[in-house]
C-alpha cells in the first residue's frame, strides 16, 4: 500500500468513519477538511489533519505532493437538501466548483484515482423499487443535482484525462462506530434516528413525523438505512477496485426498507421509554419508498452490509448519543 490516501471531508460523519477503517486496514491516511461542518475531534490523533479548502488548488496540490498522496476519497460537500433549494449558488460553488478545483490539484500532482461520495438523491422520485444503478437520474433537489453533475464530470475526465473513479451512491447513512468515539453530530441535525435519540435523551422536546397517509403498510415513508461502518467498508473496497477497473458506480444500501414507524418503535425499545412524537403533514417531494438494489456492489466489490439489522444500527447510534461530547 504505497502512498497516502487523502480523505477530503474526513472530519465529517461518514468521512471520519472511513478514515478509521482505512487506518485499521493498514493504509497511510491524511485528512483535508476546512472544519466548516466537520470536527477536529473526529480525526484520529495519529492521522495528519490539514485544515484547508478543496477550492484552493495551489494549497491542495502542495498538500498532495508533501504527503505523497496517490489517491483521494472525496467527501467534502454541503449536504442539506432543504438548504440547497434556498442557497443553490452556495451548493454549486462548494460542491461542483470545489470538486473541479480538487481535480485540478490532482491532475497537477499526477494523482489519477478518486472515490467519490455521491448520493441516492441523484435518482429523485424513482419509477420503481428497488432502485438500480441504471435507473433514470432525475434529482429533485439542488443537492442531488450537484452530485449528478460531479458524476458526469468524473465520467468525462476518465475519457479525456485517464482519471480512474468510483462513485458511491449512499442511501440513508445511520449508526455510529461500534467501538465508540465518533458518530453523527450535525448542526442542524435533520436525520430521523439522531433526532429520535436526542429527544430520548432530553436534548430536544419532540420529533415530527411528516406524513402518515403514504401507500405503505403503516402509512409512513420507507427508507433504506445503511450503517456508517458498512459505508466505510465500501470505500476501502472501492479504492482497491481501482487497481482493476477505471470507472464504476454503485448503490450502497441494505436492500431492505424500514418505515418511519418501525424506526420509532425500535428506538423506543432500545432506549426503554416512549419518545415524544408530533404528527405533521407530508413534506413536498418525499417519495413513499426509497430502497436500493445493492446487488452490483455485492457482485463487483464483494461488499455486504455486516450491520444490516435495524437494532444494531439504532443501538450503536444510542451508545454514541449517550456518550458523545456535547458542544
Amino acid at each position: 500500500m504505497s502512498g497516502t490516501v487523502l480523505v477530503t471531508g474526513g472530519a465529517g460523519y461518514i468521512g471520519s468513519h472511513a478514515v478509521r477503517r482505512l487506518v485499521r486496514n493498514g493504509y497511510r491516511v491524511a485528512v483535508l477538511d476546512n472544519l466548516s461542518k466537520g470536527h477536529r475531534w473526529a480525526v484520529p490523533q495519529d492521522v495528519p489533519l490539514v485544515v484547508g479548502d478543496i477550492a484552493d488548488t495551489a494549497y491542495v496540490a502542495m498538500t498532495i505532493r508533501q504527503l505523497h498522496v496517490t489517491s483521494v476519497i472525496h467527501f467534502a460537500a454541503f449536504s442539506l437538501v432543504g438548504e440547497s433549494m434556498i442557497e443553490p449558488r452556495a451548493y454549486y460553488t462548494n460542491n461542483v466548483t470545489g470538486t473541479l478545483h480538487l481535480l485540478d490539484a490532482m491532475r497537477a500532482s499526477g494523482v489519477d484515482r478518486i472515490v467519490f461520495s455521491s448520493s441516492a438523491a441523484v435518482y429523485g422520485e424513482p419509477a420503481g423499487v428497488p432502485i438500480h444503478e441504471d435507473s433514470t437520474l432525475a434529482p429533485t433537489s439542488v443537492y442531488g443535482r450537484t452530485k449528478a453533475v460531479i458524476e458526469g464530470i468524473l465520467h468525462d475526465y476518465a475519457a479525456a484525462y485517464g482519471l480512474r473513479s468510483v462513485s458511491l451512491r449512499y442511501f440513508n447513512a445511520a449508526g455510529a462506530d461500534p467501538d465508540g468515539g465518533i458518530g453523527e453530530d450535525h448542526d442542524p441535525e435533520t436525520h430521523l434516528i439522531p433526532l429520535l435519540l436526542q429527544a430520548a435523551a432530553g436534548r430536544r422536546p419532540s420529533v415530527s413525523v411528516f406524513g402518515s397517509d403514504y401507500p405503505t403498510a403503516d402509512g409512513t415513508c420507507i427508507r433504506d438505512y445503511v450503517h456508517v461502518d458498512d459505508l466505510a467498508d465500501a470505500h476501502v473496497l472501492a479504492l482497491e477496485s481501482l487497481e482493476r477497473q477505471t470507472e464504476a458506480t454503485y448503490n450502497l444500501g441494505n436492500g431492505e426498507g424500514f418505515s418511519v414507524r418501525q424506526i420509532i418503535e425500535t428506538a423506543q425499545r432500545i432506549v426503554g421509554h416512549d419518545i415524544p412524537i408530533l404528527e405533521a403533514g407530508r413534506r413536498a417531494g418525499d417519495p413513499a419508498v426509497l430502497v436500493a438494489s445493492n446487488l452490483l456492489a455485492r457482485r463487483e466489490l464483494g461488499w455486504a452490509p455486516r450491520l444490516a439489522d435495524l437494532e444494531d444500527i439504532v443501538r450503536t447510534a444510542w451508545d454514541w448519543e449517550r456518550h458523545r461530547p456535547i458542544g
